[in-house]
Protein backbone atom coordinates (compact mmCIF):
# COMPACT_ATOMS: atom_id res chain seq x y z
CA UNK A 1 0.00 0.00 0.00
CA UNK A 2 2.71 2.49 0.69
CA UNK A 3 6.31 2.36 -0.34
CA UNK A 4 8.96 4.66 0.67
CA UNK A 5 12.36 4.70 -0.80
CA UNK A 6 15.64 6.41 0.11
CA UNK A 7 13.86 9.63 1.92
CA UNK A 8 15.76 12.40 2.85
CA UNK A 9 13.65 15.46 4.49
CA UNK A 10 14.45 17.85 6.63
CA UNK A 11 13.80 21.28 7.41
CA UNK A 12 15.65 23.99 5.50
CA UNK A 13 19.58 23.05 5.55
CA UNK A 14 18.65 21.10 8.31
CA UNK A 15 18.85 17.43 7.15
CA UNK A 16 16.39 14.99 9.57
CA UNK A 17 15.41 11.74 7.39
CA UNK A 18 18.50 10.08 5.88
CA UNK A 19 17.99 7.38 3.14
CA UNK A 20 14.74 6.07 4.97
CA UNK A 21 13.14 3.11 3.01
CA UNK A 22 9.95 1.29 4.49
CA UNK A 23 6.53 -0.21 3.31
CA UNK A 24 3.30 -0.49 4.84
CA UNK A 25 0.99 -3.83 3.69
CA UNK A 26 -2.53 -3.62 3.67
CA UNK A 27 -4.56 -4.43 6.57
CA UNK A 28 -0.81 -3.87 9.04
CA UNK A 29 -0.55 -1.45 12.01
CA UNK A 30 2.75 -0.77 11.15
CA UNK A 31 4.83 0.82 13.82
CA UNK A 32 7.64 3.47 14.33
CA UNK A 33 9.75 3.66 17.41
CA UNK A 34 12.31 5.74 18.59
CA UNK A 35 13.84 8.54 20.66
CA UNK A 36 13.11 12.12 20.53
CA UNK A 37 14.54 13.79 17.21
CA UNK A 38 14.66 10.37 15.71
CA UNK A 39 12.52 11.93 12.51
CA UNK A 40 9.14 9.85 13.38
CA UNK A 41 7.30 13.38 13.02
CA UNK A 42 8.99 14.23 10.19
CA UNK A 43 8.42 11.33 8.62
CA UNK A 44 4.72 11.52 8.70
CA UNK A 45 4.50 15.13 7.85
CA UNK A 46 6.68 14.59 4.74
CA UNK A 47 4.46 11.57 3.33
CA UNK A 48 1.09 13.84 4.19
CA UNK A 49 2.79 16.48 1.89
CA UNK A 50 3.16 19.27 5.33
CA UNK A 51 7.16 18.94 4.60
CA UNK A 52 8.64 18.12 1.15
CA UNK A 53 11.47 15.60 0.30
CA UNK A 54 14.52 16.50 -1.21
CA UNK A 55 15.35 12.85 -2.54
CA UNK A 56 13.59 9.59 -2.69
CA UNK A 57 10.20 8.49 -2.99
CA UNK A 58 7.10 7.87 -1.36
CA UNK A 59 4.06 5.70 -3.76
CA UNK A 60 0.93 5.08 -2.41
CA UNK A 61 -1.38 3.00 -4.14
CA UNK A 62 0.46 3.66 -7.07
CA UNK A 63 0.56 7.52 -7.01
CA UNK A 64 3.58 9.39 -6.13
CA UNK A 65 3.14 11.82 -3.16
CA UNK A 66 5.97 13.58 -3.73
CA UNK A 67 4.35 15.72 -6.43
CA UNK A 68 1.35 16.41 -4.42
CA UNK A 69 -0.07 18.93 -2.62
CA UNK A 70 -1.24 18.01 1.18
CA UNK A 71 -4.74 19.08 0.33
CA UNK A 72 -4.89 16.59 -2.17
CA UNK A 73 -3.65 13.67 -0.31
CA UNK A 74 -6.44 12.70 2.55
CA UNK A 75 -8.97 11.95 -0.95
CA UNK A 76 -6.22 9.33 -2.19
CA UNK A 77 -7.00 7.93 1.23
CA UNK A 78 -4.10 9.24 3.20
CA UNK A 79 -5.00 10.29 6.26
CA UNK A 80 -2.80 11.83 9.20
CA UNK A 81 -4.16 12.18 13.09
CA UNK A 82 -1.34 14.96 13.72
CA UNK A 83 1.09 15.14 16.85
CA UNK A 84 -0.80 17.15 19.40
CA UNK A 85 -4.50 16.35 18.48
CA UNK A 86 -4.55 19.99 16.67
CA UNK A 87 -8.07 20.06 16.59
CA UNK A 88 -10.25 23.35 16.29
CA UNK A 89 -11.05 24.75 19.70
CA UNK A 90 -13.52 27.32 19.17
CA UNK A 91 -15.35 25.08 16.52
CA UNK A 92 -17.93 22.19 18.13
CA UNK A 93 -17.29 18.72 17.89
CA UNK A 94 -19.35 18.02 15.10
CA UNK A 95 -18.11 21.15 13.13
CA UNK A 96 -14.42 19.59 13.66
CA UNK A 97 -15.87 15.86 11.86
CA UNK A 98 -17.27 17.92 9.46
CA UNK A 99 -14.65 19.21 8.26
CA UNK A 100 -12.72 15.79 8.53
CA UNK A 101 -15.22 14.98 5.92
CA UNK A 102 -14.28 17.73 3.14
CA UNK A 103 -12.65 15.30 0.78
CA UNK A 104 -15.94 13.36 0.86
CA UNK A 105 -17.90 16.20 -0.67
CA UNK A 106 -18.79 15.24 -4.62
CA UNK A 107 -20.21 11.98 -2.85
CA UNK A 108 -23.12 14.02 -1.55
CA UNK A 109 -25.03 15.07 1.84
CA UNK A 110 -26.17 10.91 2.71
CA UNK A 111 -22.57 10.01 2.66
CA UNK A 112 -21.28 12.73 5.29
CA UNK A 113 -23.62 11.84 7.53
CA UNK A 114 -23.36 8.41 7.00
CA UNK A 115 -20.09 9.33 8.06
CA UNK A 116 -20.35 11.12 11.19
CA UNK A 117 -22.87 8.14 12.18
CA UNK A 118 -20.26 6.10 12.06
CA UNK A 119 -17.39 8.18 13.98
CA UNK A 120 -20.65 8.60 16.66
CA UNK A 121 -20.52 5.04 16.90
CA UNK A 122 -16.80 4.45 17.19
CA UNK A 123 -16.60 6.94 19.66
CA UNK A 124 -20.26 7.05 21.87
CA UNK A 125 -18.40 10.34 23.93
CA UNK A 126 -18.33 12.81 20.87
CA UNK A 127 -22.02 11.78 20.30
CA UNK A 128 -22.59 12.91 23.80
CA UNK A 129 -20.47 15.69 23.30
CA UNK A 130 -21.61 16.99 20.03
CA UNK A 131 -22.47 20.23 19.78
CA UNK A 132 -19.71 20.99 22.32
CA UNK A 133 -16.73 23.36 21.88
CA UNK A 134 -13.91 20.80 20.99
CA UNK A 135 -11.72 23.13 23.28
CA UNK A 136 -13.69 22.43 26.32
CA UNK A 137 -13.17 18.33 26.16
CA UNK A 138 -10.76 16.12 28.04
CA UNK A 139 -7.26 15.30 26.44
CA UNK A 140 -8.86 11.99 25.78
CA UNK A 141 -11.71 12.98 24.63
CA UNK A 142 -9.72 15.54 21.72
CA UNK A 143 -7.72 12.38 21.13
CA UNK A 144 -10.46 10.43 20.12
CA UNK A 145 -12.23 13.53 18.11
CA UNK A 146 -8.93 14.23 16.26
CA UNK A 147 -8.93 10.48 15.25
CA UNK A 148 -12.89 10.46 14.71
CA UNK A 149 -12.02 13.33 12.34
CA UNK A 150 -9.05 11.68 10.24
CA UNK A 151 -11.45 8.81 9.47
CA UNK A 152 -14.19 11.22 8.49
CA UNK A 153 -13.02 11.01 4.82
CA UNK A 154 -13.00 7.42 4.40
CA UNK A 155 -8.99 6.58 4.65
CA UNK A 156 -7.14 3.15 3.68
CA UNK A 157 -4.42 4.26 5.50
CA UNK A 158 -4.68 6.30 8.73
CA UNK A 159 -0.98 7.36 9.87
CA UNK A 160 -1.29 8.79 14.01
CA UNK A 161 1.06 10.82 15.55
CA UNK A 162 2.18 10.02 19.30
CA UNK A 163 -1.63 8.73 20.01
CA UNK A 164 -0.68 8.33 23.85
CA UNK A 165 1.37 11.63 24.75
CA UNK A 166 -0.48 13.65 27.77
CA UNK A 167 -3.36 10.26 28.39
CA UNK A 168 -3.88 9.11 31.57
CA UNK A 169 -3.02 5.03 31.10
CA UNK A 170 -6.69 3.72 31.37
CA UNK A 171 -7.35 6.14 28.29
CA UNK A 172 -4.58 5.14 26.38
CA UNK A 173 -5.86 1.36 26.63
CA UNK A 174 -8.95 2.75 24.92
CA UNK A 175 -7.14 4.79 22.41
CA UNK A 176 -5.04 0.78 21.54
CA UNK A 177 -8.27 -0.78 21.62
CA UNK A 178 -9.93 1.51 19.08
CA UNK A 179 -6.83 1.31 17.04
CA UNK A 180 -6.65 -2.17 16.70
CA UNK A 181 -10.30 -2.19 15.70
CA UNK A 182 -9.84 -0.15 13.54
CA UNK A 183 -7.04 -2.54 12.09
CA UNK A 184 -9.58 -5.06 12.52
CA UNK A 185 -12.29 -4.03 10.21
CA UNK A 186 -10.22 -3.32 7.28
CA UNK A 187 -7.87 -0.57 7.62
CA UNK A 188 -4.50 0.36 7.84
CA UNK A 189 -2.33 2.25 10.45
CA UNK A 190 1.29 3.81 10.60
CA UNK A 191 1.52 4.78 13.93
CA UNK A 192 4.21 6.75 15.38
CA UNK A 193 4.57 6.02 19.59
CA UNK A 194 7.29 6.72 21.82
CA UNK A 195 5.90 4.38 24.07
CA UNK A 196 7.46 1.50 22.56
CA UNK A 197 5.95 -1.36 24.45
CA UNK A 198 2.46 -0.61 23.93
CA UNK A 199 3.14 -0.19 20.78
CA UNK A 200 4.78 -3.00 19.42
CA UNK A 201 1.96 -5.15 21.62
CA UNK A 202 -0.46 -3.83 18.43
CA UNK A 203 1.31 -4.02 16.21
CA UNK A 204 2.13 -6.40 13.08
CA UNK A 205 5.59 -5.02 12.62
CA UNK A 206 7.71 -2.02 13.47
CA UNK A 207 10.59 -0.22 12.66
CA UNK A 208 13.15 1.82 15.00
CA UNK A 209 14.41 4.70 13.80
CA UNK A 210 17.60 6.44 15.20
CA UNK A 211 18.87 9.83 14.30
CA UNK A 212 16.97 10.08 11.06
CA UNK A 213 17.99 6.43 10.00
CA UNK A 214 16.31 3.12 9.84
CA UNK A 215 18.46 0.49 12.49
CA UNK A 216 15.67 -1.89 13.11
CA UNK A 217 13.08 -3.53 11.52
CA UNK A 218 11.02 -6.94 11.68
CA UNK A 219 8.00 -8.53 13.26
CA UNK A 220 6.63 -6.78 16.63
CA UNK A 221 6.75 -9.71 18.48
CA UNK A 222 10.44 -10.21 17.88
CA UNK A 223 11.20 -6.57 18.30
CA UNK A 224 9.53 -6.82 21.94
CA UNK A 225 12.33 -9.47 22.19
CA UNK A 226 14.94 -8.07 21.20
CA UNK A 227 17.56 -7.38 23.71
CA UNK A 228 18.67 -3.92 22.00
CA UNK A 229 15.03 -2.43 21.71
CA UNK A 230 14.82 -3.69 25.36
CA UNK A 231 17.86 -2.16 26.50
CA UNK A 232 16.66 1.13 24.45
CA UNK A 233 13.10 1.75 24.60
CA UNK A 234 11.65 -1.05 27.25
CA UNK A 235 14.14 -0.85 29.81
CA UNK A 236 14.86 -4.04 32.31
CA UNK A 237 11.17 -4.91 33.51
CA UNK A 238 8.03 -4.10 31.63
CA UNK A 239 4.64 -6.35 31.73
CA UNK A 240 1.63 -6.63 29.28
CA UNK A 241 -0.21 -3.55 29.20
CA UNK A 242 -2.68 -4.70 26.16
CA UNK A 243 -3.80 -8.38 26.34
CA UNK A 244 -5.84 -7.88 23.00
CA UNK A 245 -8.29 -9.66 23.94
CA UNK A 246 -10.93 -7.04 24.06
Amino acid sequence: MLTIRNLQSGYGKLKVLKNVSMHVAKGEIVTIIGANGAGKTTLLSTISGLLRATTGEIVFEGQNLCVLPPQKIPALGCALVPEGRQIFASLSVEENLILGGHPLKKAGKKELTRQLERQYALFPILKERHDQYAGTLSGGEQQMLAMGRALMSKPTLIMMDEPSTGLAPLIVQDIFKVIVKMRDEGKTVLLVEQNAQTALQVADRGYVLETGKVVLQGNAHELLEDVEVKRAYLGKDYGDFYDGKS
